[in-house]
C-alpha cells in the first residue's frame, strides 16, 4: 500500500524563495505542498487550523521571527496530545547570525535544517536546494512512519574490566548527530549540576556552527562549554565540543590529558567523527570513560566503541522511543557494544550515578 504523501507547509517572507522551494518539492513523489505563507503569524494560523506533517521554516523573518514561530508550533503540538506532532525543518542563511539562530532552533526541538544556497549559478543553487530537501524529507518520513519501537533488550556485553570499582570513571564522551542538539540541551544541564568530570561532545555540525553550539549549551548549564582548540589541556567542569570540519582526539600522558585536532580524511563520511574520538578516549582514559551514543543518522560511533569497551569503559545508548533518529544508537546496540539502553531522561542520572561510584544501570 502506497503511503500518504507528507503534507508540507512552506514559510518564508521571500516570494521568490517560496516559489523555489515549491518547485524543488514538486519533484519529490512522496510530498504534497499544502500551503505557502510569508510570515510566522500566518504559519501559526495555518498550523492551528489544518496541521501539516512538516513545516519548512525560514529563520529570518520580520514580525514573528523563526525561533518564536518554532516555539509556538511546539506549544500547539503539546496542546494536541495523542495526535502526530508537526515537524519543523529550519531554513538558514549562510551567515554568522544564521548559524547562531539555527543552533538555537535545533536545541529547541527542530527536526533538522537546510541552508539557503546563495551561489552565483541559479541552476546549481536549485539543485543544491533540491538535494538538501530530499535528504531531510526522506529522513523525516522514515521517522514519521515507523511503528512505536518495542522494548529493546540490553545485549549481553562481551567480557570487560569489572565496572563495580567506586569512583573509577573520570570522563564522559558523547557522540550525536540528527536530534543531538535538543537531546544535549536536555541532558547537559542536569548532568553538569551533579559532577565536575570533563565532558567531550562530538556533534555532527558544519564548520562555523560549533562555536555557536558551545555558546548555546553554555547558557543552559553550569559548566564552561567551549569549542575545543588544539593542544588545550583538559580540566574539570568543562565541556569540549569538537569543531565542525575537524577530528577531535585526546592524548594522555602522566595523568595529563590534552586535546588534539586534525584534518585527516572523514570516517563514516563525517569529520568530526565519533569513531575517531572514541578510539582516542579509550587510550587517554583507560578503564575510566563513560561513552554515550545519542540520537543520530548513520552508524558513526559503533566501531569506536570496541576498543573503549575492551578497555573497561561503560557504554550507554539512547533508546529508540526518545531518539529523533535511531541510527547511531541502534548501530551501537546491534554491534553488542552497549551496557545500557536508556530513555533520554534517564541518561543523565545514570551517568552521574556512575561518576559518583554507584552501581551501573
Amino acid at each position: 500500500m502506497t503511503p500518504e504523501p507528507l503534507r508540507i507547509l512552506i514559510v518564508d517572507d521571500s516570494r521568490i524563495f517560496r516559489s523555489a522551494m515549491a518547485e524543488a518539492l514538486a519533484g519529490h513523489p512522496g510530498v504534497r505542498v499544502v500551503g505557502s505563507v510569508w510570515s510566522g503569524e500566518k504559519a501559526i494560523d495555518f498550523v492551528r487550523d489544518s496541521p501539516p506533517d512538516l513545516v519548512t521554516l525560514d529563520l529570518n523573518m520580520p514580525g514573528l521571527g523563526g525561533l518564536d514561530t518554532l516555539s509556538e508550533i511546539r506549544k500547539l503540538n503539546t496542546a494536541r496530545p495523542g495526535t502526530p506532532t508537526v515537524g519543523v525543518l529550519l531554513v538558514s542563511a549562510l551567515t554568522d547570525r544564521g548559524a547562531a539562530v539555527t543552533v538555537e532552533g535545533l536545541s529547541r526541538g527542530a527536526f533538522d535544517f537546510i541552508r539557503k544556497p546563495d551561489g552565483p549559478d541559479d541552476r546549481a543553487n536549485a539543485e543544491a536546494l533540491r538535494q538538501q530537501l530530499f535528504e531531510k524529507i526522506d529522513l523525516f518520513a522514515q521517522r514519521r512512519r515507523r511503528s512505536p519501537p518495542p522494548a529493546v533488550p540490553v545485549p549481553k556485553p562481551p567480557p570487560a574490566v569489572p565496572t563495580d570499582q567506586p569512583g573509577r570513571f573520570r570522563a564522559v564522551a558523547i557522540g550525536s548527530s540528527t536530534g543531538g542538539p535538543e537531546a544535549l540541551a536536555q541532558l547537559l544541564p542536569e548532568l553538569t549540576a551533579r559532577t565536575t568530570a570533563p565532558v567531550f561532545i562530538v556533534q555532527h555540525l558544519p564548520r562555523g556552527m560549533t562555536r555557536y553550539f558551545a555558546d548555546s549549551l553554555g547558557r543552559k548549564c553550569s559548566y564552561r562549554v567551549v569549542e575545543a582548540t588544539n593542544g588545550e589541556p583538559v580540566v574539570s567542569r568543562t565541556a569540549y565540543i569538537a569543531p565542525g570540519g575537524r577530528h577531535m582526539t585526546l592524548r594522555g600522558r602522566d595523568d595529563r590529558v590534552t586535546i588534539a585536532l586534525n584534518d585527516q580524511p572523514p570516517e563514516n563520511g563525517c569529520r568530526p567523527s565519533v569513531d575517531v574520538f572514541f578510539r582516542s578516549a579509550a587510550a587517554a582514559y583507560p578503564r575510566s570513560v563513560i561513552a554515550v551514543v545519542l540520537s543520530g543518522m548513520g552508524s558513526d560511533g559503533a566501531r569506536g566503541l570496541g576498543p573503549l569497551r575492551r578497555g573497561g569503559g561503560y557504554v550507554i545508548a539512547q533508546d529508540e522511543a526518545t531518539s529523533v533518529v535511531w541510527g547511531m544508537p541502534g548501530a551501537a546496540v546491534a554491534a553488542e557494544l552497549v551496557d545500557a539502553v536508556l530513555p533520554l531522561e534517564a541518561i543523565g542520572p545514570a551517568i552521574a550515578t556512575l561518576l559518583e561510584g554507584g552501581s551501573p544501570p
